[in-house]
């Protein structure tokens, strides 16, 4: 069994979670990239289109597109399709906002490659007020 990996990052919104980790290198668009009703990736030309992110701890660079980015991630809260965290590496405004509505653990600025670190499938803890993110590699 592979020893887990503990990264250290800065906290944008507070909590627990873990789960199964879904990975890209891609920024994602709120209004037109996603289903607010599943939490998919509609996209057509997204790597990770047709997957959804529900429930998953979601790796990402960040958002893409409008302001109204956060109203759509917001949605997905309301219809419980929500990512169960969010990792993010481009930390802005629209980013923020979007990881304070959707209310689930958010967290930025990580002390290695989190592309390198984390895949797709691994287990992944997020504790976003100790400002830890452990992997446990599948």
């Amino acid at each position: 069994m592979t020893s887990p990996l503990i990264l250290t990052g800065r906290k944008v919104v507070g909590g627990y979670a873990e789960g199964e980790a879904l990975v890209t290198t891609q920024t994602i668009s709120g209004w037109g990239g996603i289903n607010e009703r599943d939490g998919s990736i509609i996209e057509r030309r997204h790597e990770l289109v047709g997957q959804s992110f529900a429930g998953k701890i979601l790796i990402f660079p960040g958002a893409k597109g409008s302001s109204g980015w956060s109203a759509f991630f917001h949605m997905t809260r309301l219809n419980d399709v929500a990512p169960a965290a969010m990792l993010f590496t481009r930390m802005t405004t629209k980013i923020a906002l979007g990881a304070v509505v959707t209310r689930v653990p958010a967290m930025t600025a990580f002390d290695a490659d989190i592309y390198q670190t984390i895949k797709t499938g691994d287990h992944v803890v997020v504790d976003a007020d100790a400002g830890t993110v452990t992997v446990h590699p599948t």
